[in-house]
C-alpha cells in the first residue's frame, strides 16, 4: 500500500516537474544549462532517483522515507502552483 502511494506521488511529481520545464518561466534561467538541456532529462532522472530511493527505503522498513517524500511532494506542488500561476 505504501509503495503504491509513493508511486502515485512520484507520478504527480513527474507531471509537475515536466510542466515547470515546459513553462519557460524566467526562474528556470537560474538553473544550470545541463538541467534544462534535452527537455530536462538530467533533472527528470534526478527526480526518478529521489523516487526510487524513497521507495527502496520504504520497502526496507523505513517508513520515515515516505513521510519525507510526501513532504517533498507537497513542497513541489506549492512551488509549481506558485510559478505556473505567476505568483512569483
Amino acid at each position: 500500500m505504501l509503495l503504491g502511494i509513493l508511486f502515485v506521488l512520484g507520478m504527480a511529481n513527474f507531471a509537475m516537474h515536466k510542466a515547470m520545464l515546459e513553462s519557460n518561466h524566467p526562474v528556470l534561467d537560474s538553473l544550470p544549462a545541463a538541467f534544462r538541456a534535452g527537455g530536462g532529462r538530467i533533472s527528470l532522472a534526478l527526480e526518478f532517483l529521489i523516487l526510487l530511493l524513497a521507495m527502496l527505503l520504504a520497502a526496507h522498513d523505513w517508513p520515515a522515507a515516505s513521510w519525507i517524500y510526501a513532504f517533498y511532494s507537497v513542497l513541489n506542488g506549492v512551488t509549481a502552483w506558485l510559478l505556473l500561476n505567476h505568483r512569483i
